[in-house]
């Protein structure tokens, strides 16, 4: 059970995205009905690092194509990754992540 709630936004985005950390991951993971392992928090530090040197939540053909550059083909490809975040993986990744919304993203 998480030490607090962070404040979401409607869409369940953090405010403050300061307020991110593995506990709070684990919170809007279990919002979202996904039990996090070591496949989704590949993908989530890899989000996490991306952000933090360009500063931007990559929308999903962008998402798709840095997880192909990071762990190849077979990761890098919509069908695994909806299969790990569901219909919308570059925003519920992001969401998980604590990054903003990935502008383009419904």
């Amino acid at each position: 059970m998480s030490r607090f709630t962070p404040l979401l936004d409607p869409e369940g985005f953090l405010l403050n995205l300061d307020d991110w950390d593995p506990e709070a991951a684990e919170f809007l993971a279990n919002r979202e009905e996904i039990d996090l392992g070591d496949a989704h928090w590949e993908v989530i530090n890899t989000l996490r690092a991306f952000y933090e040197v360009h500063q931007v939540s990559l929308a999903n053909r962008a998402f798709v194509s840095l997880i192909r550059r990071e762990y190849g083909p077979d990761k890098g490809q919509s069908r695994y990754l909806m299969k790990l975040f569901g219909g919308s993986p570059a925003k519920i990744a992001a969401k998980i992540a604590g990054l903003p919304k990935p502008e383009n993203c419904l």
